[in-house]
């Protein structure tokens, strides 16, 4: 992949999962060039933040010109602080080109050792040891991105063929050389939002891959139960103008056309006369069947959103000061503060909780068999009362839906002021990738255990043969990991295979 001008939602999706390698255009060099030589020259006789002063509340002292160099490696060094769990590999790559990107438009200054290496770096999956805490990002992500910027001179530990090794071992190994550093090229690798960006824009994929799961345990769902359609009818969601809503109870007609099991009204409730005084039939579905395309339309135009912001961010310059070098000038700003992230992350997070949370319901209805009638309690296909199904697996989902609903709170509107008061409010905006992050994985599991059970309900009923082609796929995939068991087996290992599968990107 040449990368020349924009990235896009499909450039991350290539080099992340399909390992393709990045080249920069010679546009990109030359700009990157022009943009330091600016600032060398432009930052000879005037005061320019971050190349001759301290920073932050140590702004207001100048630096000589003879310790310049040393101001950006004490920066880098004292800011290496992160602590907690390491990030994953797969989120530290997608926040380096985040950050190529930003430092590729040519209004950061640095030089061109540092995207050349970085392109190294994501090409030979070198990916720096950056820890999940440490940013509250106001002057964008400081603390995690110092822990790049080290492992980029060479210092701290990188993962390296997956094995975490200090960063000089590995560039012997691969013939590497650390970055120049001679004007600011510390602060501009740190003043930036590209670790809450990257880590969102993986969160984005597998938010929309979980979404799809949840739309296939929907459309299965409403099969098992013998629905009417009427409720994914065009006619029904073309009067409500959301395009989630239209769009998602299309996706779920189409899928619907191979089935035999769902019922017309009319065939059923309209074109008979019935004097019965109480139905024993539903005559509307429990709202975790029928009104799908209304909870799970929002989640779509939500996701839509989140990812337009999230690429809007990857192509903007987010440090600070701005180097323009078509107006010859150099101009301070807060472009490095996190807010738009940590708003959509929130926002993501907000609408992967009620997807976990439809799922949870819909698993309760096929697991309590006085909401169904039609399926024994917990689809426990062995002895009633010697014999549990899928009883204990119920008690994780409902936990861990619990824990995506607490994890639901904002941080976007949780500023704590530090940095002696500079940074008076704050944007938080890692910690809601980090909380976004782990309440997808939990959405996973809770699929997870539905998928299974939908198997084992199509299983009891004998049904395999009526349902959709959509649902055969489904059942398929699940029984390749999970067998059809009447004996109780131990769960945990099948959950954790079925996340897996469920969460792996092809």
């Amino acid at each position: 992949m040449i990368l020349k001008n924009e990235l896009q939602l499909e450039d991350f999706y290539k080099v992340l999962f399909k390992n393709e390698k990045i080249e920069l255009h010679q546009e990109v060099l030359d700009r990157v060039k022009n943009s330091h030589n600016f600032l060398k020259e432009f930052s000879k006789s005037k005061v320019i933040y971050g190349v001759n002063t301290g920073f932050g509340p140590m702004a207001q002292y100048r630096i000589e010109d003879e310790d310049r160099i040393q101001l950006q490696y004490n920066l880098i060094r004292s800011h290496a602080s992160g602590t907690g769990e390491p990030l994953p590999e797969l989120y530290v790559k997608s926040a380096m080109l985040a950050r190529l990107n930003t430092l590729c438009l040519g209004y950061s200054g640095v030089d061109v050792s540092v995207v050349e290496l970085m392109v190294k770096f994501i090409n030979l999956n070198i990916n720096p040891l950056i820890y999940s805490h440490g940013g509250v990002g106001a002057s964008g992500d400081l603390v995690q991105l110092a822990h790049l910027a080290l492992a980029l001179i060479g210092e701290g530990q990188v993962f390296h063929q997956g094995v975490l090794k200090p960063t000089s071992e590995v560039f012997v190994i691969e013939n590497l050389t650390p970055i120049n550093v001679n004007l600011r090229e510390g602060l501009a690798l740190m003043n930036g939002t590209s670790v809450m960006t990257g880590i969102g824009i993986v969160n984005t994929i597998h938010a929309r891959r979980l979404l799809h799961w949840v739309i296939d345990g929907s459309v299965a769902i409403n099969e098992i139960v013998l629905a009417y359609d009427d409720h994914l009818s065009f006619e029904l969601n073309d009067t409500k103008k959301h395009q989630g809503q239209q769009q998602i109870a299309k996706i779920m007609r189409e899928a619907l056309k191979s089935s035999s099991l769902t019922r017309n009204r009319e065939e059923h409730l309209y074109n008979k006369e019935t004097k019965t005084e109480v139905f024993k039939e539903k005559v509307q579905e429990y709202y975790s069947l029928r009104c799908v395309p209304q909870i799970l339309g929002p989640v779509l135009d939500s996701l839509n959103n989140v990812e337009r912001v999230l690429i809007e961010e990857v192509n903007s310059a987010n440090d600070n000061p701005i180097v323009d070098v078509n107006n010859k000038h150099v101009y301070h700003g807060g472009n490095f503060h996190g807010d738009y992230v940590s708003l959509e992350m929130d926002k993501l997070r907000i609408v992967v909780t009620k997807m976990t949370m439809l799922a949870e319901r819909q698993l309760n209805y096929l697991l309590n068999h006085k909401l169904n009638d039609i399926l024994p309690p917990f689809v426990n296909l062995g002895k009633l009362g010697l014999n549990f199904g899928m009883q204990g697996v119920q008690f994780t989902a409902t936990s861990t839906t619990a824990e995506c609903q607490t994890l639901s709170n904002s941080m976007y509107v949780h500023s704590i002021p530090n940095n002696n008061d500079n940074q008076d409010i704050v944007s938080m905006g890692t910690n809601a990738a980090l909380m976004t992050k782990k309440v997808i994985e939990n959405g996973f599991e809770v699929v997870g255990i539905e998928l299974i059970t939908i198997i084992q309900a199509i299983e009891y009923l004998g049904c395999q043969d009526k349902v959709s082609q959509s649902t055969t796929k489904l059942f398929d995939l699940i029984r390749t990991i999970v067998p059809a068991f009447k004996e109780d087996l131990i769960m945990y290992p099948l959950v954790n295979r079925v996340k897996n599968e469920l969460m792996e990107i092809h």
